[in-house]
C-alpha cells in the first residue's frame, strides 16, 4: 500500500525481504506514471526472474547472456539444473508470455545500466542498414548512431485478428439490457446497462476510459454534433486512459438521447442531492449493491458480462469481453474506408503504426478487394502506339 491509498507490487526473495534492485526499478516504473497493470506485469516477470536466479545459484549483477537464454528455456519447461528432460512435451506459457517476461527483465537491466550493472548494454547491439519492419521518417538523420536490435530475441507467432462482434449481437446484448417501450414511452430495463455497451461500441473508448467518465466530460448536442472529451485523471478504481492523452470523440444523436434518458433517471433516484458536484460525478456508478451512486468498479462489469453470456448463450460468443466492442468499432470504421489515421486518434493509439498492426488484415482485405476491380481502373485506358510496333500504357 503506497502513501496515498493506492495499491501496487514489489518482489521477495527466498528470504521473503524486498528484492532491492527490483523495487528500485518498479519504483522508477511507478515515479514515471506508468499503468499500474503495467507495473503488476513487470513484477510478476520479475519474480520469475529472481527465482530462476534462486535456482540456479546465480548473482543478478554477474548474469551472462547465456544466463539469460536458460532463462527463457527455464520459463518453457521448468527444470532445475540437476534435470535434463528428453520428453516432448508442451511448453508451460506461450512464447508471447516468454516475451513479455523478457522485456520486462531487459528493461529492468536497461534501467540498471545507468548504475554499473554492465549486463543491460550487452542485451542489445547497434545495427547499421539492414531491413526492418517500421522505420520512422527522416531515420537515417535522427538515428545516425544505428538502431538497436536485442540480442536475445523470442519468436512469437504472427498477430491474429482481433475477436469482433457483429451488429447484430451488439443489438442483443444492448436489448438484453434495457429495450424501449413504445407503448408507455418508457425504457424497460436499466438503462445504464445499455449506455455502456452503445457508448464502447459507438465510441471505442476502452472500459476504463468510459467508467473514467464524469458528467462534465459529455457535451449533449444543443444543434450540433455532440461529443465526449476523454481527460486523463485519477480515478477511485485507478481505471485511467491509456497513455495519458486528450482527445475529443464525437457520438450521435440517438446515444446523446439514450445518455440524456439515463441522466433523467439518476436525477428522478436521487443523484442531485446525494452528490455534491454532480458535474464532476462518474457518469457510470452503482445503482444496487454497494454505496449508492459510488463509482462503477471494473469487477462489476464483468459480474455483469457473466450473466449476459448465461443468458445469451449460443447467440453470441461465449467468450466476449468489453473490449470485443472497441475492436469491432475500429473494424467496422476501417472496411467503410475511413482513413487509418482518423481510425488511430479516435482510438487513441500513439501511432498510426500501431493501429495498422492491430487491425493490419482489415486493411490488407480492403486494398485486397480494391485492387480486384482492376478492370475497372483500366477501362479508360487507351494503347498508345510506340516505335517498333509495341504499345504501351494510358495516354490522356
Amino acid at each position: 500500500m503506497l502513501p496515498d491509498g493506492a495499491t501496487s507490487w514489489t518482489v521477495l526473495g527466498p528470504d521473503y525481504r524486498v528484492v532491492g534492485p527490483a523495487e528500485e526499478f518498479l519504483e522508477y516504473l511507478r515515479a514515471q506514471g506508468s499503468s499500474p497493470n503495467t507495473v503488476r506485469s513487470y513484477a510478476r516477470a520479475l519474480a520469475l526472474w529472481w527465482s530462476y536466479l534462486a535456482v540456479f545459484g546465480l548473482a543478478w549483477d554477474a548474469v551472462t547472456l547465456a544466463g539469460v537464454g536458460g532463462f527463457l528455456t527455464w520459463l518453457r519447461c521448468g527444470d532445475g539444473p540437476d534435470v535434463v528432460s528428453i520428453e516432448p512435451r508442451a511448453a508451460r506459457v506461450a512464447e508471447s508470455t516468454v516475451a513479455n517476461r523478457l522485456r520486462a527483465m531487459t528493461s529492468c537491466y536497461r534501467y540498471h545500466e545507468l548504475n554499473g550493472v554492465p549486463l543491460g548494454g550487452d542485451l542489445v547491439r547497434l545495427v547499421h542498414g539492414g531491413r526492418a519492419a517500421y522505420r520512422p521518417m527522416l531515420e537515417h538523420v535522427a538515428r545516425r548512431r544505428g538502431r538497436e536490435r536485442a540480442v536475445v530475441r523470442v519468436r512469437t507467432p504472427s498477430r491474429q485478428a482481433p475477436p469482433v462482434l457483429t451488429p447484430s449481437q451488439i443489438e442483443l446484448i444492448c436489448d438484453t439490457c434495457a429495450t424501449f417501450d413504445a407503448a408507455t414511452g418508457r425504457w424497460r430495463g436499466q438503462a445504464r446497462d445499455r449506455l455502456l455497451w452503445s457508448l464502447l461500441a459507438e465510441s471505442g473508448l476502452r472500459l476504463g476510459e468510459a467508467l473514467g467518465l464524469q458528467h462534465r466530460d459529455w457535451h449533449t448536442g444543443r444543434g450540433d454534433t455532440p461529443f465526449l472529451e476523454v481527460v486523463p485523471r485519477e480515478h477511485p478504481h485507478r481505471v485511467r486512459v491509456k497513455g495519458g492523452r486528450y482527445r475529443r470523440i464525437y457520438v450521435s444523436d440517438a446515444l446523446d438521447r439514450l445518455y440524456g434518458e439515463y441522466l433523467w433517471q439518476l436525477c428522478d433516484a436521487g443523484v442531485d442531492q446525494a452528490v455534491a458536484d454532480l458535474d464532476t460525478a462518474p457518469v457510470f456508478v452503482n445503482l444496487a449493491g454497494g454505496t449508492r451512486f459510488a463509482p462503477w468498479r471494473p469487477e462489476t462489469v464483468y459480474d455483469l458480462v457473466r450473466r449476459l453470456r448465461r443468458d445469451l448463450a449460443g447467440k453470441v460468443p461465449t467468450g466476449w469481453a468489453p473490449h470485443w466492442l472497441r475492436h469491432s468499432h475500429a473494424t467496422a470504421l476501417l472496411l467503410a474506408g475511413v482513413p487509418v489515421h482518423v481510425v488511430s486518434r479516435r482510438l487513441g493509439h500513439a501511432d498510426v503504426q500501431t493501429t495498422l498492426e492491430i487491425y493490419a488484415h482489415v486493411t490488407e482485405d480492403a486494398d485486397a478487394r480494391a485492387a480486384a476491380s482492376w478492370r475497372a481502373f483500366t477501362a479508360g485506358w487507351r494503347p498508345q502506339a510506340v516505335a517498333g510496333g509495341g504499345q504501351i500504357g494510358p495516354c490522356s
